[in-house]
């Protein structure tokens, strides 16, 4: 896979690549994901501490979105390839998990007596769960640079 950005690229704003990737759409990125954090582990807290009993996978799994959201959203705000890389790992497992818990929430709900962030391919959260990642890997992409 070739590297779209030269070394040393900026923005026509002037801004160089890495900085990029924290600015402008990408602040609206990391927005979002901290949103989807406090959303997601709100959520799994007050499923895993009143009614746990009914439905112990699915708010569990709630919870480990949660926890994805929560270290993309720290890994898409910071700069450097070690952050970058968490970035790439976090929404890539991230985009895995949805298609892999939306689709077997479709085949075997009796699994999923209640929703998940990702069941049915996050249709509680308006499907923002399917393409976050994608948008995600993608700005991450558009912004990389060999140097970052």
């Amino acid at each position: 896979m070739t590297n779209p950005v030269p070394p040393g690229a900026t923005t026509p704003a002037g801004a160089t690549i890495t900085e990029a990737r924290t600015h402008g759409p990408g602040r609206l990125l990391v927005a979002v994901y901290a949103l989807f954090a406090l959303a997601a582990g709100s959520r799994a807290t007050v499923q895993i501490g009143t009614k746990f009993h009914q439905a112990p996978l699915a708010y569990l799994l709630s919870a480990v979105a949660a926890i994805v959201y929560l270290l993309a959203t720290v890994a898409l705000a910071r700069s450097g390839r070690r952050w970058r890389t968490i970035a790439v790992l976090t929404c890539s497992f991230e985009l895995l998990g949805v298609l892999t818990i939306g689709t077997f929430s479709l085949f075997d709900a009796a699994d999923f007596p209640d929703a998940t962030v990702w069941s049915v391919y996050g249709q509680g959260y308006g499907f923002i769960p399917l393409v976050l990642p994608m948008i995600g890997l993608y700005w991450l992409r558009r912004t990389h640079s060999p140097e970052a």
